[in-house]
């Protein structure tokens, strides 16, 4: 006799709940408080539609802790959280009860990290709590650049991460000066002690994968949606955010946070001054639509960072944030968009200086 789980696959209800809790996500573009206008309502579906690709990897194409995968949960055209134009993300699912081995070459990359969490925005809380982490400033590596990485609940000698029972994903973070010129780490992950092969497909845990799968979608516009809608009460304000829910939502303890919402007319301009640049491992400043997707960084100047700012004479840095090229140092894009969020980070920051900010006439800056 088949089972429950076997049972709603072969008469379809597996599929029809999936594709029900899709069409519930919806209802996140479609929120009171959100701009109603076609261009930013179609952002939204597309969206969702990019939700949908890295739900599909992470919950059900890369689901096996026992044969972990790195899969890109944030790049060019799959956009979560106000995503870091200048990282590389990278996550794989592990089970905190097993040992695994990453191991690779450290690269140039200016910043690089490693994180175990548990949780997720698959789950109703979205939280995504913080079970592990290492620095690159930590760990140990040969004179070729290679490393090996224990992730496991007991102390190993040699670069360890820690985990805990209900530690569920490594998340990865490679952050970058400039992209032209520094070299990506190359890693690999493997569980330690592995069967040779994993299992054929279990029917009972495809189930509960696409309904993971859905509830990260629903989940993930919901808890971003809801943070837009808090900015929306400081309009062209970046002030500092909330640190522990910034890190509740699976954020780097390395990073000092602002966040904010910005809505411009087409004759105006934001300048966003930075009274000074404090000694820090790297900082940068982006621009984001409304759903805290950055805006698309191949094309347009968005952002930003340590590396690519001008800074003034006097230590200072002025950005400035229009339609159109004002002329002047430090101009991001609008990139036909007339609102947003926007973000800005500190890493390894001696102090944390506030950036402040005004909103003028486009003509008056220009002249």
């Amino acid at each position: 006799m088949a089972t429950q789980s076997e049972q709603q696959i072969l008469d379809g209800q597996t599929w029809e709940q999936f594709c029900d809790a899709l069409k519930h996500a919806g209802q996140q573009v479609l929120r009171a408080e959100a701009p109603a206008d076609a261009f930013t309502r179609a952002e939204g579906y597309r969206y969702l539609s990019r939700l949908l690709r890295v739900a599909l990897e992470m919950h059900v194409e890369f689901a096996d802790p026992d044969f972990p995968g790195f899969i890109i949960p944030s790049h060019e055209t799959v956009k979560i959280g106000a995503d870091n134009p200048d990282n590389l993300y990278l996550s794989a699912r592990i089970d905190g009860k097993n040992e695994y081995r990453v191991s690779g070459t450290r690269g140039s990359v200016a910043a690089l990290n490693f994180a175990t969490k548990s949780g997720g925005y698959a789950n109703k809380d979205g939280r995504m709590d913080g079970t592990g982490f290492i620095d690159a400033h930590a760990m140990q590596f040969a004179a070729d650049g290679s490393f090996e990485l224990v992730l496991s609940q007991q102390r190993q000698p040699g670069n360890w991460l820690p985990m805990q029972a209900d530690s569920n994903q490594l998340l990865v973070r490679q952050t970058f000066l400039d992209r032209r010129l520094e070299k990506p780490a190359q890693i690999r992950i493997e569980r330690i002690g592995a069967a040779a092969q994993p299992a054929p497909l279990d029917p009972a845990h495809l189930q509960e994968q696409l309904q993971r799968a859905a509830g990260f979608v629903d989940n993930t516009a919901r808890i971003f949606a809801d943070w837009a809608q808090g900015y929306r009460a400081q309009p062209n304000r970046l002030p500092p955010a909330d640190q522990a829910v910034c890190q509740a939502a699976g954020g780097d303890p390395n990073i000092f946070y602002y966040h904010g919402y910005w809505q411009l007319e087409d004759d105006q301009a934001l300048i966003i001054d930075i009274a000074r640049i404090p000694g820090c491992d790297f900082w940068n400043l982006q621009i984001n639509n409304y759903w805290m997707e950055s805006l698309d960084y191949r094309y347009h100047r968005i952002h930003v960072n340590k590396h690519s700012a001008t800074v003034n004479a006097d230590g200072s840095v002025r950005i400035v944030l229009a339609r159109s090229d004002p002329g002047v140092p430090n101009w991001l894009e609008t990139a036909g968009h007339r609102l947003g969020t926007m973000c800005m980070r500190w890493i390894g920051a001696s102090e944390k200086v506030h950036p402040t900010t005004r909103v003028v006439k486009l003509a008056d800056l220009q002249q």
